[in-house]
């Protein structure tokens, strides 16, 4: 089995196309940051690794629709590095993820800081804060 989890940020916007047999696929790229250095207090350094997440069909439309920059998310899937030639001819390594599934860990910006349910594709946990007595019938 071959299995990856990032928890990182939103770096750009999802951008949603059809391939030409009409599937979705929607692409983004998440930063995962992570500190290097010695536990005794040495020199302390920040990495950041960059991954090209693309996500399919039914997964696909749901990114498109809650994924933004600069959001938090959690996303597993496949992991596959891929190398490639830039523009300036240098070989370059991509960090490509096909993923199986995502949520969002931070709440929605239009939302503030109260609605989280909405933004997690699974059914997971929903908010604590609701109150059924607040229902007006």
């Amino acid at each position: 089995m071959s299995k990856i989890v990032i928890i990182g940020n939103v770096g750009r916007d999802p951008e949603l196309r059809m391939t030409p047999n009409g599937r979705p696929v929607c692409e983004f790229s998440v930063a995962v940051n992570r500190v290097t250095g010695r536990a005794d207090g040495g020199d302390r350094q920040e990495q950041t690794d960059w991954y090209r997440v693309s996500c399919w069909s039914g997964l696909a439309e749901r990114a498109q629709q809650f994924i933004t920059k600069g959001r938090l998310v959690y996303v597993e899937g496949r992991f596959t590095p891929r190398t490639y030639t830039d523009r300036e001819g240098k070989e370059r390594m991509s960090l490509d993820i096909s993923a199986n599934d995502f949520q969002m860990l931070d709440p929605r910006p239009d939302r503030g800081m109260g609605d989280t349910a909405a933004a997690q594709p699974r059914g997971t946990e929903t908010d604590k804060s609701f109150d059924p007595d607040e229902i007006p019938f």
